[in-house]
C-alpha cells in the first residue's frame, strides 16, 4: 500500500502543475484577443500579437530543451521559466500601448513557452515503462481549461473584460507554485545521442510538417474564435462554454488513448485526427450562426487536438528516445505550436482583413486537410530492423 501512494504521490503532483498551467491558458486563450479588441488593437495587430506569443516558440523550447538535456536540471529550468514568466506578464497590468505590448509578451512567451516540452518530458521520465499513463495525467491540464473558461466567461460578461490580466497573473502564480514540491527524475547529464541521428529517421521530417500544418490551422482559431463568434451575436458567457466543452471532448479521448494507441497505432490515430480537423474548420467558416453546429464543431476539438496531440507527443516518443526526449519535444512545440501556431495566427488575421472572418477559417481548413495528406503520404511506422 505504501508502495503503491509512493507511486501514485508523483503522478499527483504532476497532474497539478498540468491543472494550473491549462487553467492559465484557459484565461489566457479564448479571452486574450477580446482584451486586446478592448484595447483599440486592429484585427491585424491582434494577429501580430498572437503571432508573437506563439512564435517565441519556434525558438524557446529548442534552447532550453538542449540546454536541459546536457545539465541534467530539467526542473530547475521549468521553475526558473514559469517564475520570469509571471514577472514579465504582471507588465500587462499597466501595457496599453502596441509596442510595449510586443514587448512583454515576447518576453513573457520567451520563459513561457519554455516550460511545457520540459514538463512533458519530465513527465514521461518519471512513468519510464507506465507511459501509456501520460494521457490520464496530462487529462487534468483539460480540466482546468474547462474549470477556467466555464467559470471566467461569465465574470467577464458581469465585471468587463479589463480584469484578465489580473485573474491570469494569479494563475500563472499558481503555476510556479506547482512545480516546487517536484523532483528531477532525470539522471546525469550526457551528449551521447544524436539528434542528427533521429531527424534521419524515414518520416520524421513529414511527421514534424503536419504537426506544423495541423497547428497552423488553428491559429485563427486561437486567435479569433471569440472575435468571431462575439460577431454571430455570441455572448462571452456562451463563448467560454463552447471552449468548454471542446475540453471536455478531449479529456474523454486521453482517458482513451491508453485503449486506441496500441490497437490503431500512433500514424492512423494522427490521420484521423487530421482529417476530422478540416471537418472541423469548414464547419466554423460555414456554420457559425448554428448552435448546434458549434456544438459538433466544439466536440470535433476531440481529435483536432486531443486524438493529434496524444498520437503526436507518442510518436515523437518513439523517435527521439532516451537523453534526446527534451529536445525532441522541444522540436514539435517549436516546429507546431511554435512556428505553425504564429504563422497561422497571422495567417488569419490577414485573411481577416483582405477577405472575410469566414475565409479565415476556410483556409484553416486547407491547411488541416493538407496536413491529413502529408500523414497518409509521408508518415510511416517506425522500423525496429536490426
Amino acid at each position: 500500500m505504501r508502495a503503491g501512494n509512493a507511486a501514485a504521490a508523483p503522478r499527483v503532483r504532476l497532474s497539478g502543475f498540468y491543472f494550473f498551467y491549462f487553467a492559465s491558458v484557459g484565461a489566457f486563450l479564448p479571452f486574450w484577443g477580446l482584451y486586446l479588441e478592448h484595447l483599440a488593437f486592429t484585427p491585424a495587430q491582434i494577429g501580430e500579437l498572437m503571432a508573437v506569443i506563439l512564435g517565441t516558440r519556434i525558438v524557446a523550447p529548442v534552447m532550453w530543451g538542449w540546454l536541459a538535456d546536457h545539465t541534467g536540471q530539467r526542473l530547475r529550468i521549468i521553475r526558473t521559466a514559469t517564475l520570469l514568466a509571471t514577472v514579465f506578464f504582471s507588465a500587462t497590468l499597466v501595457v496599453t500601448g502596441y509596442g510595449w505590448m510586443l514587448l512583454v509578451l515576447t518576453a513573457f512567451s520567451f520563459f513561457w513557452n519554455a516550460a511545457l516540452p520540459q514538463f512533458e518530458a519530465a513527465t514521461l521520465d518519471h512513468l519510464g515503462d507506465g507511459v501509456h499513463h501520460y494521457s490520464r495525467i496530462r487529462l487534468w491540464g483539460s480540466v482546468g481549461f474547462i474549470v477556467t473558461v466555464a467559470l471566467l466567461g461569465p465574470v467577464l460578461d458581469r465585471y468587463g473584460v479589463g480584469w484578465l490580466p489580473i485573474i491570469a497573473l494569479g494563475l500563472l502564480t499558481l503555476v510556479w507554485l506547482s512545480t516546487l514540491p517536484i523532483k528531477d527524475q532525470q539522471g546525469p547529464p550526457s551528449a551521447a545521442a544524436s539528434l542528427g541521428n533521429a531527424l534521419r529517421q524515414p518520416g520524421v521530417f513529414a511527421l514534424l510538417f503536419a504537426c506544423f500544418l495541423v497547428q497552423a490551422s488553428h491559429g485563427a482559431y486561437y486567435a479569433f474564435f471569440s472575435i468571431y463568434m462575439e460577431n454571430f451575436g455570441y455572448t462571452r458567457s456562451a463563448i467560454g462554454w463552447l471552449w468548454a466543452l471542446g475540453s471536455l471532448a478531449e479529456i474523454g479521448v486521453f482517458m482513451m488513448m491508453s485503449v486506441w494507441l496500441p490497437r490503431f497505432g500512433g500514424r492512423r490515430l494522427l490521420l484521423i485526427a487530421t482529417s476530422l480537423a478540416a471537418l472541423r474548420w469548414t464547419m466554423i467558416a460555414t456554420l457559425a450562426d448554428s448552435m448546434p453546429s458549434m456544438l459538433v464543431a466544439q466536440c470535433l476539438h476531440a481529435a483536432s487536438f486531443g486524438l493529434y496531440h496524444a498520437a503526436a507527443i507518442h510518436l515523437i516518443y518513439e523517435r527521439f528516445p532516451g537523453r534526446l526526449q527534451g529536445r525532441g519535444q522541444a522540436l514539435y512545440s517549436s516546429v507546431s505550436f511554435g512556428l505553425g501556431c504564429a504563422l497561422g495566427s497571422l495567417l488569419s488575421g490577414y485573411v481577416w482583413v483582405a477577405a472575410s472572418p469566414q475565409w479565415a477559417f476556410g483556409a484553416a481548413a486547407l491547411l488541416a486537410a493538407a496536413g491529413a495528406l502529408v500523414v497518409w503520404r509521408g508518415v510511416r511506422p517506425l522500423c525496429r530492423c536490426g
